[in-house]
């Protein structure tokens, strides 16, 4: 107790009254000696330390200090109280490295697992407790590998080292000790399972998730005649499920997610009665299978949309000249992001996507999609990046996209793939480089490309309300009429591209309040005027301009002087060709007036004067 950060409340009111501690809480001694035998204080916040002064508990059995905050190292007359049974120190925040002399001859139950301890496995452990049960080493740091000396713990039945950072073989040995029941060795850094197991082991369940393991698992599993449990996701396996395992009677939860598996699933299901739970990657949350030369869109949505945990599906470069599957009965009710672009896909943009109320990414740029872009992609409040660009979609630009709430205020919560999740996008609009690498969605800026299409119709002033929209793109469509002064609500647009379509009319001044714009165009338009100045739109080069001939400005075309240059209309080629032909009739008939006047002036007077002589 004096070490303790705090006087435990059970002992200190006991104490007051009384000296004798085998009345106080947790405190349990024998009838006939008053010795104590048993100190169980599991779960009662006690902060601290652990006292080294431990030999008066020479006849302990039992020591239950878990789930506390105990913390420094155990001391190491601990390890040699000759009664010891059982010891739990679990969940805890003992540290440092356990002593390399351990004499605990009864020990059974050793529980050291979730603290800080560290260093290499206790190699001598079962050699002086050959009678040791149970065993958790769990969620530590210990290093090293399995010690050889295990060899003799031949009363061993539970073993769990996880969580740790213990590599190399999981050696022959450790598979065949004889009573041997449950075997945890998940989230390590084991290379290699080479134990074959006998016809006698007694092992029901075998973890070794979440490894290094490589190359094909290995076809041991009919010297287990009494495995029902087998976990081996999250590792680096190839090869077919062996034989041996997918016949096995007693297997009942199985569970290979997260490898490369490849191969026929050839589960002997007649055999396999007692299978309950089959886990090959059915829980499947995000899925990119980019470029793989995949086939039949239609069926694979039929397979993928039975995943419920599905977030994010990335299906680019597959597919190629297939139809987008247009089946009212598809449905995503969990789906995110969802990507199939570059697969030259036909057909128009189904209505089953109307399903997909949680998407906040929708890709299905670079196809040949025909059609009109939906209005009811202006419903879903999440939506923060959509690329329509690269297809063959027409009409007008649907109203409603204006109304996408996450281009709006974008308060929304994500929840995101894990780190380890590559999500690549090409990134030509934002100008930032060829290929753009984004482990998380949220990375993702507000996009809307709407760009390479046939579109037609104006673009809305109310495109001026996506104030968190940092790209927007729609160069090389059709889009008509002039551009809205409101563009400059957009206060977070980085990227401006209106380039090749048929606006007429002046370039805003009120877009030089675009103070974060970093890449614009509105070149080859029929756009006139002076080219306003100030604020960003002075430093972007003349090709942002260029194909637009009534255009003018102080780093472009020259204004003439006292020129109102918003007046002159800008002239098509019809046009132009028009103006040159009158332009000729003009000055040719001026000359050829010119020419009688002087005839008049120099022979009438001669014809008159000849007649007067």
């Amino acid at each position: 107790m004096n070490a303790l950060e705090s006087p435990f409340d059970g002992w200190w009111a006991a104490n007051a009254s009384s000296s004798y501690c085998c009345n106080w809480v947790g405190i349990t001694c024998n009838s006939s000696s008053g010795r104590i035998v048993r100190l169980q204080l599991p779960n009662k916040g006690l902060r601290g330390w652990f006292s080294d002064s431990v030999s008066y508990l020479d006849h302990l059995t039992t020591l239950n200090l878990s789930h506390n905050f105990l913390s420094g190292p155990l001391p190491s007359s601990l390890f040699h109280l000759t009664h010891l049974e059982t010891v739990d120190v679990s969940s805890n925040y003992f540290d440092q490295v356990l002593p390399v002399s351990i004499n605990l001859p009864a020990l059974q139950v050793l529980d050291i697992s979730d603290n800080n301890f560290k260093g290499l496995l206790p190699f001598g452990l079962c050699v002086n407790s050959s009678r040791i049960r149970d065993l958790s080493f769990a969620v530590n740091y210990f290093t090293g590998t399995i010690p050889p000396q295990w060899v003799t713990c031949s009363f061993l039945e539970h073993l769990s080292v996880g969580s740790n950072y213990i590599s190399g073989i999981v050696p022959d040995f450790l598979l065949g000790l004889p009573r041997l029941q449950e075997l945890a060795l998940e989230d390590n850094e084991f290379i290699t399972i080479s134990g074959i197991g006998n016809s006698t082991s007694r092992l029901t369940r075998l973890d070794i998730s979440s490894n290094r393991f490589s190359g094909y698992l290995p076809d041991i599993f009919h010297s287990f005649p009494k495995l029902t449990y087998f976990a081996a996701h999250s590792n680096n396996l190839t090869g077919t499920i062996p034989l041996s395992l997918s016949n096995s009677r007693t297997i009942s939860s199985l569970n290979l997610r997260n490898n490369s598996l490849d191969g026929s699933i050839n589960f002997n299901c007649s055999v396999m009665v007692n299978l309950t739970s089959l886990d090959l990657g059915k829980s499947l949350s995000y899925l990119s299978l980019s470029n793989c030369s995949f086939s039949n869109l239609s069926s694979s949505l039929k397979v993928l949309q039975h995943c419920p945990n599905l977030t994010v599906l990335v299906l680019t470069m597959n597919y190629y000249t297939e139809q987008l599957p247009a089946d009212d009965d598809l449905e995503f009710k969990a789906l995110k992001a969802l990507v199939i672009a570059n697969c030259r896909l036909t057909g128009s943009i189904p209505s089953w996507l109307n399903s997909l109320t949680q998407l906040q990414l929708l890709d299905l740029s670079f196809n040949h999609l025909t059609g009109t872009i939906p209005a009811y992609l202006g419903g879903f409040k999440s939506l923060f990046y959509l690329d329509l660009s690269n297809n063959s979609l027409s009409g007008e630009i649907p109203k409603s996209i204006t109304e996408l709430q996450s281009m709006i205020s974008r308060d929304i919560l994500l929840e995101e793939p894990s780190p380890d999740f590559p999500f690549f996008k090409n990134s030509n609009a934002s100008g930032r480089g060829s290929m753009l690498q984004y482990n998380q969605i949220i990375r993702f800026p507000p996009l809307l490309d709407l760009g390479s299409n046939l579109l037609t119709g104006p673009i809305w002033p109310e495109f001026g309300n996506l104030k968190k929209l940092h790209v927007l793109d729609l160069k090389h469509n059709r889009l008509s009429g002039t551009i809205p002064s409101s563009l400059s609500g957009m206060r977070s647009i980085e990227v401006l591209d209106l380039s090749y379509n048929d606006l007429t009319g002046t370039i805003p001044p009120s877009l030089s309040k675009l103070s974060f714009l970093s890449k614009f165009s509105v070149a080859y338009n029929d756009l006139n005027g002076v080219i306003p100045t100030g604020g960003q739109l002075s430093t972007f080069p003349n090709s942002s301009f260029e194909g637009n001939r009534g255009l003018c400005g102080d780093f472009f075309v020259k204004c003439k002087e006292n020129q109102d240059a918003s007046k002159t209309p800008a002239l098509d080629d019809d046009d132009e060709d028009e103006f040159y032909i009158l332009r000729l009739l003009v000055v040719t008939g001026f000359g050829t007036g010119f020419l009688l006047s002087v005839i008049v002036l120099l022979v009438v007077p001669r014809i008159r004067g000849t007649d007067n002589g």
